[in-house]
């Protein structure tokens, strides 16, 4: 490796006249940078000459440093390449813990919160897996190589200059104005450019919307079964979550009204299109009933509208927020599912002095989004090629769905009851018997299949004996094994 890169002196940070013997400081100076992981195992160190040059101390003081290493296995030498960081380390020597005892006994270390809670363990890499996904889009059909040269083209313009300065918390007009005239022409929507804010996902909207409505006690209602990372907002947020249940019609809004009546509700969290994770789309007097009360009681409907892409019907059902007596709607959705997980831009959008706050809170955690990209995006949003893509998506998970549902009556149907979904990538499996989905998960990972299992999903986390099951991204014949591996793992004597 030769000459190290690294100015050595600020690295050991020697106390020349101290009591410690200075090739001792340079010894313990090297273990503590070997200890922290700075200096890794087979890493060569600069020759003693170098060494001494650099820290300005005599060659001998050095070689005596390294000898002592050497002699205690820290260090190794490989005849004419030089000195090496062993790859054998030594346990900490007694003396050494001694010495450093009552510093370190005199530390009190800082306290800070776990948010850990949801994260999925590592998947062996080893198994090829047919992934199941909650419902993601099939990444292979992304227009990545129209938004990669419309990216570039903007970039290379000559009033680059302007957009790599400070731009609008809200984030870019440009694609703000995209927005406005996407949502009122798809969604019904009337939001102009000043109640729009563009965000780093859905999930960063949903927590910026949280913490701005909702302070520390306040009641808010949640589906139940429901989607867990909106659970982990509401409790950071400091809310006191009350779960309400579902039917086919969507959210149970007498069971909501009972807790009006007993609490003063603050919001209620909501994902009317096609409902996570069990994909019912909400009727429209059921959606009738929710404004109802949200008015009657003033409370704030957010509605997550997170795949409104892809629904199959003759035509898509209208969100909450684009009916008339929608007053106290806010708006949540995503461009990430319609181009691709990885492009990260959200929106939120509601009542302006909303907005206003919500920008605000949004620039003490991220002064602005990514200017470049949300200018390709609104380019590509201008041009119809975002448009033009979701048709085509739409076409092919069409055929998939279909696929799904020829592959589901032919192995599922004696352990399985579903209902087709209006839209949205997944489907809901109701097991006929009791399944513990955190076990089947596992079972299944060991044979190449991934599949979430859904006792998260559950607010007290109570067995659900379902499965979600997104298929957008298999082709045919991974979903065919897949089930069957599924069926087979529920039914071992089948096959």
């Amino acid at each position: 490796m030769g000459q190290m890169l690294r100015p050595w002196k600020t690295i050991l940070n020697l106390e020349i006249g101290a009591d410690k013997a200075v090739f001792q400081q340079i010894a313990d100076g090297l273990i503590a940078e070997i200890i922290k992981g700075r200096l890794k195992p087979g890493m060569s160190l600069p020759g003693s000459r170098i060494l001494a040059e650099d820290i300005g101390l005599n060659r001998k003081t050095v070689v005596l440093a390294y000898e002592q290493l050497i002699a205690e296995g820290w260090l190794e030498t490989v005849y004419k390449k030089g000195t090496f960081v062993s790859e054998k380390l030594p346990i900490q020597k007694t003396r050494r813990k001694q010495r450093n005892e009552e510093s370190i006994s005199s530390v009190k270390n800082f306290s800070f919160t776990a948010y850990n809670e949801g994260i999925p363990a590592n998947i062996p890499t080893d198994v090829p897996l047919i992934v199941f996904n909650d419902g993601l889009p099939d990444v292979k059909l992304a227009p990545l190589d129209e938004l990669a040269r419309a990216y570039k083209r903007i970039f290379q313009q000559k009033a680059r200059w302007r957009m790599l300065g400070y731009a609008n918390e809200r984030g870019e007009e440009r694609l703000r104005i995209a927005l406005s005239m996407m949502l009122s022409m798809d969604r019904a929507l009337n939001f102009n450019v000043n109640q729009i804010c563009i965000t780093r996902g859905s999930q960063m909207a949903l927590y910026l919307t949280a913490q701005v409505l909702v302070k520390p006690g306040d009641f808010v209602a949640i589906e139940n079964p429901g989607y867990r990372p909106a659970f982990d907002v509401f409790k950071h947020a400091g809310a006191i979550m009350l779960p309400v249940g579902l039917d086919e019609q969507g959210i149970d809004v007498k069971q909501l009204e009972e807790l009006c009546k007993s609490q003063a509700i603050k919001a209620v969290y909501v994902t009317p299109h096609h409902q996570f994770p069990t994909t019912v789309s909400m009727k429209v007097d059921r959606r009738l009933q929710l404004l109802n009360l949200s008015n009657q009681y003033g409370f704030a409907i957010i509605e997550d509208d997170y795949d409104h892409d892809y629904h199959f019907g003759s035509r898509s059902l209208q969100p909450l927020a684009s009916y008339a007596n929608a007053h106290n709607v806010i708006y949540i959705s995503s461009l990430s599912k319609l181009i691709a997980p990885a492009v990260r831009v959200g929106y939120v959008a509601g009542p302006e002095s909303f907005i206003d706050s919500l920008a605000a809170l949004r620039m003490t955690i991220d002064r602005q989004g990514d200017p470049v990209m949300e200018h390709a995006v609104a380019e590509l949003m201008e041009e119809g090629l975002v448009n033009k893509h979701a048709k085509k998506a739409l076409g092919i998970y069409r055929e998939r769905r279909a696929m799904m549902v020829k592959y589901l009556d032919l192995y599922m149907k004696e352990v399985a009851d579903y209902e087709l979904p209006e839209g949205g990538l997944a489907f809901w499996l109701v097991f006929k018997k009791p399944v513990n989905t955190i076990q089947l998960a596992a079972q299944l990972l060991n044979n190449g299949v991934q599949v979430i299992s859904t006792e998260r999903f559950s607010f007290d986390e109570q067995p659900l004996n379902a499965l979600r099951l997104g298929y957008a991204s298999l082709e045919a014949t991974e979903m065919e094994r897949g089930l069957r591996l599924i069926v087979a793992s529920l039914i071992p004597a089948r096959y």
